[in-house]
């Protein structure tokens, strides 16, 4: 098994450390978080916590694309995060991913980041709409997300989970993970609003969101809100759609 690797100038003096860790992940390290999709394990290295992601083995076309035509997830996440990092958009700092292939097939890959810990999460906001200054936060967070569009930045899995929130004393600050789907491009108008679109079903939230965004670009707030309001809907529909037939098919194996 081959393994590629890139660890950031200044962790490259704790290789050993970072190599016995992706070795030994199955054994060693904390679990953290949801554990459905992908493992996440803490690791302490001196006064740093580690958050290690690994992705799960892909399916063989998947295996076969990754080996020789596209970059893996743990490869994006890090060097779409070392791209954030330069532009000033906060996220998790990057510290390595790991990579390890046969010679004719993609298999594991791991990225490292330094744990981030938050206040909360845009999540809760949809759980509590009474949550404390939650109009605040929204406006906070929408203006992010402007700057995210102005810096030619479509974070492609801008979902409720995916943005962690630090309250300071100056107000809020924003920080992406799960990284590994992004294009960096100027966007028009109708791809910067549907942006918003897998954030949240509630159509108070997608009032404040409208209306702070029609500020910073410009444009009418009814305008910006009957779009944000269509794609929003149009998600919900299409994901649905998507939740019955997987339903249906897993129905059909198990008979």
């Amino acid at each position: 098994m081959n393994t590629v690797s890139q660890i950031k100038e200044r962790f490259k003096v704790n290789k050993t450390f970072l190599d016995d860790i992706i070795t030994n992940f199955d054994t060693k390290g904390q679990d953290f978080g949801n554990q459905d999709r992908n493992a996440l394990k803490l690791f302490q290295l001196n006064d740093k916590t580690l958050n290690v992601k690994s992705f799960r083995v892909p399916n063989f076309v998947n295996q076969v694309a990754y080996k020789f035509f596209r970059k893996s997830k743990a490869e994006r996440s890090y060097k779409y995060a070392c791209r954030l990092t330069t532009l000033g958009i906060g996220t998790p700092q990057p510290v390595a991913y790991y990579e390890y292939k046969t010679p004719f097939l993609f298999k594991n890959s791991y990225y490292i980041s330094e744990q981030l810990d938050c206040d909360l999460t845009y999540r809760e906001l949809t759980k509590d709409l009474n949550y404390p200054n939650r109009d605040a936060i929204l406006r906070a967070f929408t203006r992010f997300t402007y700057e995210l569009h102005e810096n030619h930045i479509n974070f492609l899995d801008h979902s409720p989970g995916n943005t962690l929130i630090k309250i300071t004393d100056k107000g809020y600050d924003f920080f992406l993970v799960d990284l590994n789907r992004m294009n960096f491009r100027a966007m028009d108008f109708k791809t910067r609003v549907k942006n918003f679109a897998k954030l949240t079903v509630h159509q108070e939230l997608i009032e404040v969101m409208s209306d702070e965004y029609a500020k910073c670009i410009e444009r009418s707030y009814d305008e910006v809100f009957s779009l944000m309001w269509y794609y929003t809907q149009d998600f919900q529909k299409r994901f649905w759609r998507r939740r019955r037939l997987k339903k249906k098919l897993k129905f059909w194996k198990s008979n």
